[in-house]
C-alpha cells in the first residue's frame, strides 16, 4: 500500500469514530469542492506501476440525497517494465447517492461515466471511455467543511481493463438551503422537549406549561353534594356522558355521543355528505365514493372488475325508488387541467350509463365533470393523487 493510501485509510478510520446527528448537512442548492489524493491501481495488463492520485471534484448537491459532480484526476504513471513515465488524467461525470443526510457521518454511494487519456513517452497516446461505481463516507467537521474518503472501481473499455481508486481529501460546502431539525415533542402534549419536565405523560391528559398533569384537585366534603359537570359543554352531564370528549359544537343524542343522523358511520359534525342513503360505502368524509372502479388510463372504459361495485350502487338505487343522484367524476391535478376536466365528465357519463343499462331510469340521473377542481385530499403524494381519482355520488334531494 503506497503512503496516499494509507494516509487516506486513516482518514476513513477516523470518520467512523462518531455519528452524532446534527443539523441536515447536505444541502439542496449547495455548490460543493472536493480536493483530494490518494492511490491508483491498474490491471495488471496496462504495464503501469499503482501510483499516487491527484483529484479535484466540483458539484452540486440536487436535494439533500441526490447530488451530482464532475471529477478530475491526474496521475504521474510509471511503466511497470522500467519502460518509462506517463502522464494519465481522467475526467468523468458522477451521480451521489446520500445515506443519512442530516447526520455527521454522512456514507454515499457513486456512479458515473467519463474519459480516461494515456500519454506513455515510449508509444502512442489513447484516450477511452470509462465507467466507474464506488462508495464513500462524507465526516462533517462543521456545516461547511467535511472530512472525505472515496472508493472506486473504474472500467476502461478501451483495453477491457478494470482500475481501483482510493482517495481523501476535504469537501468544503458553499450556500445551499439549510434547514434545522424541528423541535421534538415525543408525547404529544404540545410542550416541547427541551422544556417537558414530563415528557412521558399518557396520551390525551391536560397538561401545565411544565407538561406535567397539574395536581389533582381535593375531594369535597362527603355532605356536600358537587354540582353536576358537563366538561365537553354538550348539554349532557358527565355522569350520563358515554362520550366524554365531544368536540365543541357538534350534535349530540341523548347519550351525549355524536349524531349519524344518515346512518353511515361517520358522525354529523364531520360527514361532508349528509343524507347518504342505507348501505351505501362512504370514505373517512362520509361521501360516497365507488371506492375500487377503475378505468382505462387516460380514458373513460370501465374495467370489467368494476362491475361487481356497480351492480351494489344499482341494488341501492332500486331500493331506494325516489332517490336521484348527481354522479360527479373528480381527476388529480396532474396533467392539463381542461383535459382533466373532459375526462372527468366521460367518466362520470360511463357510470351513469352503466346504471341505465342495468334499469335505473335515466331522469333519476345528472352527470358532473370536476376535473381536479375538487380534491377530496392532498395532490402531494402518490397515495392522495390516487384518491383523487374517483366517481363520486350525490344524492339530490
Amino acid at each position: 500500500m503506497t503512503l496516499s493510501s494509507r494516509w487516506t485509510a486513516a482518514a476513513v478510520a477516523a470518520a467512523l469514530v462518531t455519528t452524532t446527528p446534527v443539523a441536515a448537512q447536505i444541502r439542496p442548492g449547495a455548490v460543493t469542492l472536493s480536493p483530494l489524493v490518494g492511490g491508483y491501481t491498474f490491471d495488471g495488463d496496462q504495464d503501469l506501476e499503482s501510483r499516487a492520485v491527484y483529484g479535484l471534484g466540483i458539484g452540486y448537491d440536487l436535494t439533500r440525497r441526490w447530488g451530482v459532480e464532475l471529477m478530475g484526476n491526474y496521475i504521474d504513471g510509471r511503466s511497470d517494465a522500467g519502460r518509462g513515465d506517463a502522464q494519465i488524467s481522467s475526467l468523468r461525470a458522477d451521480a451521489l447517492y446520500h445515506f443519512r443526510p442530516e447526520r455527521r457521518l454522512v456514507p454515499y454511494l457513486a456512479a458515473g461515466v467519463g474519459g480516461i487519456h494515456f500519454d506513455p513517452d515510449y508509444h502512442s497516446g489513447s484516450t477511452d471511455p470509462l465507467v466507474d461505481l464506488g462508495a464513500g463516507i462524507k465526516y462533517f467537521l462543521s456545516p461547511r467543511v467535511a472530512l472525505r474518503g472515496d472508493l472506486r472501481n473504474l472500467d476502461s473499455f478501451g483495453d477491457s481493463a478494470t482500475n481501483w481508486s482510493a482517495a481523501g481529501g476535504l469537501t468544503l460546502l458553499f450556500g445551499g438551503e439549510h434547514k434545522p431539525m424541528p423541535p421534538a415533542d415525543r408525547d404529544g402534549d404540545g410542550v416541547l422537549d427541551d422544556r417537558d419536565q414530563c415528557p412521558e405523560t399518557p396520551p390525551g391528559t391536560a397538561v401545565d406549561a411544565d407538561g406535567c398533569p397539574p395536581p389533582a384537585r381535593p375531594a369535597p366534603a362527603a355532605a356536600v353534594a358537587p354540582p353536576p359537570v358537563d366538561s365537553d359543554g354538550d348539554g349532557v352531564y358527565d355522569n350520563a356522558d358515554r362520550c366524554p370528549n365531544t368536540p365543541a359544537g357538534a350534535p349530540v343524542d341523548a347519550a351525549g355521543c355524536p349524531k349519524d343522523t344518515d346512518g353511515d358511520g361517520v358522525a354529523d359534525y364531520r360527514d361532508q355528505c349528509a343524507e347518504t342513503p342505507h348501505q351505501a360505502k362512504v370514505d373517512a368524509r362520509g361521501c360516497w365514493v365507488l371506492q375500487g372502479v377503475r378505468f382505462a388510463t387516460n380514458k373513460a372504459d370501465l374495467t370489467a372488475a368494476s362491475a361487481s361495485i356497480l351492480d351494489a350502487v344499482v341494488q341501492v338505487l332500486k331500493a331506494n325508488p325516489t332517490l336521484r343522484l348527481e354522479v360527479q367524476g373528480h381527476t388529480d391535478s396532474t396533467g392539463s387541467a381542461r383535459l382533466n376536466q373532459r375526462l372527468g365528465e366521460q367518466r362520470a357519463q360511463a357510470v351513469a350509463g352503466y346504471f341505465t343499462a342495468h334499469g335505473i331510469d335515466a331522469g333519476r340521473l345528472t352527470t358532473k365533470g370536476y376535473g381536479p377542481a375538487q380534491p377530496a385530499t392532498t395532490n402531494d403524494t402518490a397515495d392522495g393523487r390516487a384518491q383523487n381519482r374517483r366517481v363520486e355520488l350525490k344524492p339530490l334531494r
